[in-house]
């Protein structure tokens, strides 16, 4: 289940799961096509456009915030226009994507600036080992500090005091932490650790060293007049909407639900529907960080 797919799943497991019981042969034989709806609408003045998912919106966005734009790199001498700025773009979406799923398992946002700006990677069995790590740090950096002691790490930035816990060195060792590191290192080494310059028609609008403000320019540049509406559920739309963009054969997207659909769509259904608790508790516990919209 992926981010976008969380708004009505539990109904869309629901159908399936029913069909499936009712007529299985409608879906075995690969008959049972689902239509699908847009989850955004955005407007600029009188012009309209649907967009099926988050990749699509994240496209459109960035599509429309490098047109005319010239990005000027002073770490690694090099100058993009356009187009040619947006694999840059995406590799900083996948950054900060990454870097939010570590903060969301508890891992405080300025620490793991510091640690990832030199580089500190995982693999400590114990707390002491993050030590040398943090010497370096401490060496590039007067304001910051740290104490181990009983089971926990005291870091010292500024006025803000972080632990580093057990529970923190497990993320520290994560799959997501390691890839993350690998993907700042991506981005350090295509934009070097100089000022990132944005101009359009010869203005200088941006000049950052940062690459979160590099990223948030850019967006909010493509979200200027725009209008964006998120569809929670299609009764948001009037029929004429409905029509235009599920119902209508010339503009539909349909999706086959085939078998396999089905028995994830049961799994699904026995844990959150099911007579036992923990399975169920064990699900949410898995999946809650990774959701970035729910609807109630």
């Amino acid at each position: 289940m992926t981010d976008a797919d969380v708004d009505g799943s539990h109904i869309l497991t629901l159908l399936l799961t029913f069909f499936f019981r009712q007529m299985p042969e409608l879906v075995e034989r690969g008959h049972l096509y689902i239509a699908q709806p847009p989850l955004y609408k955005v407007k600029r003045g009188k012009k309209e456009l649907y967009l099926r998912n988050e990749a699509a919106l994240q496209n459109y966005l960035l599509d429309e915030g490098t047109e005319d734009m010239t990005l000027t790199l002073a770490g690694v001498d090099k100058t993009y226009r356009g187009k040619q700025i947006i694999p840059i773009l995406r590799q900083l979406i996948e950054r900060k994507s990454l870097f939010d799923k570590v903060v969301r398992k508890g891992v405080n946002e300025e620490l793991l600036r510091l640690l990832l700006e030199h580089g500190v990677i995982g693999g400590c069995e114990e707390l002491e080992g993050l030590a040398p790590a943090l010497e370096l740090v401490k060496a590039n950096n007067e304001d910051f500090d740290f104490a181990i002691s009983e089971g926990r790490i005291i870091c010292r930035m500024g006025n803000l005091r972080v632990a580093i816990d057990m529970h923190t060195l497990e993320v520290f060792n994560s799959h997501e932490y390691e890839i993350l590191v690998e993907h700042n290192n991506r981005v350090k080494e295509l934009l070097g650790d100089g000022t990132a310059s944005v101009a359009n028609e010869n203005k200088t609008l941006l000049e950052t060293g940062f690459h979160e403000e590099l990223l948030t320019f850019f967006l909010e540049n493509a979200k200027k007049g725009l209008y964006i509406q998120r569809y929670k559920g299609l009764g948001e739309m009037n029929p004429e909407q409905l029509w235009e963009t599920t119902m209508n054969p010339e503009n539909r997207v349909l999706l086959q639900v085939k078998i396999e659909d089905v028995v994830e769509a049961e799994e699904i259904f026995t844990i959150l529907m099911g007579d036992q608790v923990e399975p169920r508790r064990e699900f949410i516990e898995q999946n809650a960080l990774n959701v970035s919209n729910l609807d109630i």
